[in-house]
Parts: C-alpha cells; sequence; structure tokens
C-alpha cells in the first residue's frame, strides 16, 4: 500500500514519518530520515524490507531518457551487514523525563491522575538523601502535590503506596516512546520485542 506519494525536491522538515532500521536478523535498531534510507537505497545497502507503508521519493530528469528516477522506500527496512546482537538491544537507554512520562503513560504514580507533562515531575521511589540513585529502576511519574507530600521520604515511610513499579524500557520501547509519529506497521512491529511488563502494551 502506498502511504504517500509525494514529489520530492526541496522537501520541508516532517513531510514523511521517519523510517524503522533493522538489523540483518530483524532486531531494532533506530529512526532514520527518508533522506538516510535513500542513501541506503542507492547503495542496495536494504536487506528486506517490512510494514505496509511506503514512500515514493522522486529526484532528478535523466537526460538521455527523460525518466525521473524515483526510490520507493519501506517504513520498515532491515540494513545489509548490520548485526547488533541481544547485548546491544538490551543496553539501558539515556533517562529523561518525557520518555520516563510516556513510559508511565502520564500517570502519577501514587494518586493516579493523568496529567500534562507540565504539571508532572520525576520522583525518586528511594531518595538521593537514601543513597536513592537517579535510574529507571528507581524513578516513577508523579504530580507536583504527590512529590511535594512525599518529600524525600520512601513511598513507605510517606504511607503513599505506589501504583505501578519502575522498569527500564528495552531498545524497542525506546524507539516507540522516543518518536512521536510512529506508524500503525511500526507500532505492531516494535512491540513484539517490548517486554511483556511494559505499560505501552495497554496501548498497542
Amino acid at each position: 500500500m502506498i502511504y504517500s506519494d509525494h514529489i520530492i525536491s526541496a522537501p520541508k522538515p516532517g513531510v514523511f514519518p521517519l523510517i524503522l532500521t533493522l538489523d540483518a536478523n530483524g532486531i531494532p535498531h533506530r529512526w532514520i530520515t527518508w533522506q538516510h534510507a535513500c542513501f541506503y537505497y542507492a547503495k542496495d545497502q536494504i536487506a528486506w524490507t517490512a510494514g505496509e507503508h511506503a514512500f515514493t521519493v522522486r529526484g532528478g530528469y535523466n537526460r538521455v531518457s527523460g525518466e525521473r528516477s524515483q526510490i520507493v522506500a519501506s517504513s520498515i527496512v532491515a540494513i545489509r551487514g548490520k548485526a547488533m546482537g541481544m547485548r546491544a538491544f538490551s543496553q539501558v537507554p539515556p533517562l529523561n523525563n518525557r520518555e520516563l512520562f510516556h513510559r508511565d503513560r502520564y500517570l502519577c504514580a501514587y494518586c493516579g491522575s493523568i496529567l500534562q507533562a507540565s504539571k508532572l515531575t520525576r520522583d525518586h521511589v528511594i531518595p538521593f538523601s537514601r543513597r536513592g540513585r537517579d535510574t529507571w529502576m528507581n524513578v516513577v511519574t508523579a504530580c507536583r502535590s504527590c512529590n511535594e507530600r512525599k518529600s524525600d521520604r520512601t513511598p513507605e515511610l510517606a504511607n503513599m503506596e505506589l501504583l505501578y513499579l519502575p522498569y527500564v524500557p528495552n531498545r524497542a520501547e525506546y524507539l516507540i516512546l522516543t518518536n512521536r509519529r510512529v506508524l500503525a506497521d511500526q507500532m505492531e512491529f516494535l512491540a513484539q520485542h517490548v517486554p511483556a511488563q511494559s505499560r505501552l502494551h495497554q496501548a498497542v
């Protein structure tokens, strides 16, 4: 199915959604732009493709034949020769508030309120004052009121029960968290690699 049939000459940013790349074994790797994907196609480095969406990118005309060049890029592409291995796939992704709030579905871990990012904070389950660390396994999303109420105490000492447990997202989930425009076929593919405890399974 052709998702888009834009003629590209001087494209505007964001014309195409990002394209999901895999290694040759089908392990999710990273997001790339359509320009980067065209480079892989032109260099014959696409091992295989997947997904229901494709993007037709048209370039200049051939002086001899008069035909216009074009590349049809799939929304999911495996790059020839790349091999990540499960160790690289399982590496802990960087922690920041945007991905944390997305991981936790913008839900306060203490009162259960679903709020905008501007009204949420990063709470350390075990506070720094009690040797807690700034890691995925020690942080949850909290509204400002609950964070202030908990202060520098543990949930037990503050008598505030956690509604869910923190966890480390793997690369597949992190790719979902970091892209605002994940296509349905990309989401379906990535969801197969997301850990069972992920709250994203409730939304995909």
